[in-house]
């Protein structure tokens, strides 16, 4: 179900709702990616202004014909220092720039096996299908699973491990010191996907490996545009060799026009105030933080996460679209259910994602609408501890 709404500018979490009205609703948005309210930051929305009057809209092209253009460059630049890399590399999509590297890497690297976290992403699983390699799951997070079937591989064939730094749906969050001290004992590529990250942690919001001062160890890191940095597109950053190789075979950057220019200067924008600001971070874990303990306050049952995703477990995928819906049409809240595919059946929840804007105000209005329908539905509370 495809919810339609418009968000007011300026005026984040707040937007109208169109879906079931006669005219546009009044609602509070509490699911969305745009972890930071960047897609709302002035300075965005002036850099894409002033982008669209200089330049104009398209950017013409592919990449190799006529799409090239100074802003994809800086932001490209921007993004490799980010990283501490040498080169990086941009894409339409964080699900293109999984599906492209992943899949023609592994054609690239004769006989390479891929290892990947089973709760991996859809388009990283995809990239990893569509290379054609052998691939070994390995139990979430489980390095010990991990290395029993690294040491079981043919030492000589190429190796990759495929993981990601923050999973969305648990909100967990990769050993990933563990993980790069088996590369480097069994002589693996690392892959990490830190789109849930990028922005979010780290100094300058490079991500976990930022943070957790491991980003010199993973070969490649890649990230999305569209959520910390609230506007559009994927990248990828690594060494100029790795660089060179995705951007002269992969399918999926040779042959599809490039982001519009209007798009990368509103994430050139982006990237280079989070680079030198924390405040937006700060105010998100704060958030984060207080709408945990609100729900933990009042028996709800949240999941118990580091990070700043605050899934609120269901457990039946009838009751999760059911709270979905009676929050939307009665209270004016907006979060959608997840269900399978994306979760295990049986694990079905309501995903928020509280951000600098969300007030304390918000927070324990959404409380109250969360117990009443509880006690509506007859659904169990947790026991205060």
């Amino acid at each position: 179900m495809f919810i339609d709404i418009l968000r007011n500018k300026g005026a984040y979490p707040n937007a109208r709702c169109f879906h079931g009205h006669n005219g546009p609703k009044p609602i509070t948005v509490w699911c969305s990616n745009d972890y930071l309210a960047m897609g709302q930051h002035p300075a965005v929305i002036a850099a894409m202004e002033g982008a669209l009057h200089d330049v104009g809209a398209g950017s013409g092209g592919t990449r190799n014909i006529g799409g090239n253009t100074h802003f994809h460059i800086e932001l490209e630049n921007e993004l490799a220092d980010l990283h501490g890399k040498q080169g990086a590399l941009l894409f339409t999509s964080g699900y293109v720039s999984n599906d492209a590297t992943l899949s023609t890497l592994a054609k690239i690297l004769p006989n390479c096996v891929i290892f990947s976290d089973e709760l991996n992403h859809a388009s990283m699983i995809a990239g990893i299908r569509n290379s054609g390699a052998e691939k070994r799951i390995w139990r979430h997070n489980d390095v010990a699973h991990l290395e029993e079937l690294l040491a079981a591989e043919d030492p000589n064939v190429p190796k990759l491990i495929a993981f990601e730094s923050v999973y969305s749906m648990d909100g967990d969050v990769a050993p990933i010191h563990a993980i790069c001290d088996l590369a480097d004992k069994y002589n693996a590529l690392t892959y990490i996907d830190e789109v849930h990250a990028v922005g979010m942690y780290g100094a300058r919001g490079g991500g976990i490996s930022e943070r957790d001062e491991a980003a010199h160890r993973i070969d490649i890191i890649e990230g999305t545009l569209g959520k910390a940095f609230g506007v559009m597109g994927g990248y990828i950053t690594a060494d100029s060799k790795i660089i060179d190789v995705i951007r002269s075979y992969a399918p999926g950057f040779i042959f599809t026009t490039s982001l519009s220019p209007v798009l990368v200067a509103g994430v050139l924008a982006s990237v280079k105030h989070l680079k030198s600001s924390s405040a937006e971070r700060d105010a998100q874990q704060a958030a984060a933080a207080m709408l945990k303990q609100k729900f933990r306050d009042a028996g709800l049952p949240v999941m118990d996460t580091t990070t700043h995703i605050v899934p609120l477990m269901v457990g039946d995928p009838v009751r999760a679209k059911k709270i979905s819906d009676i929050l939307l049409a009665e209270y004016g809240v907006y979060v959608q259910p997840i269900n399978f595919p994306t979760v295990p059946r049986g694990t079905e929840r309501l995903r928020f994602t509280p951000g600098p804007a969300h007030t304390e105000a918000m927070m324990a209005e959404l409380t109250e609408a969360l117990l009443e329908i509880w006690d509506r539905l007859e659904l169990q509370l947790k026991q205060a501890a």
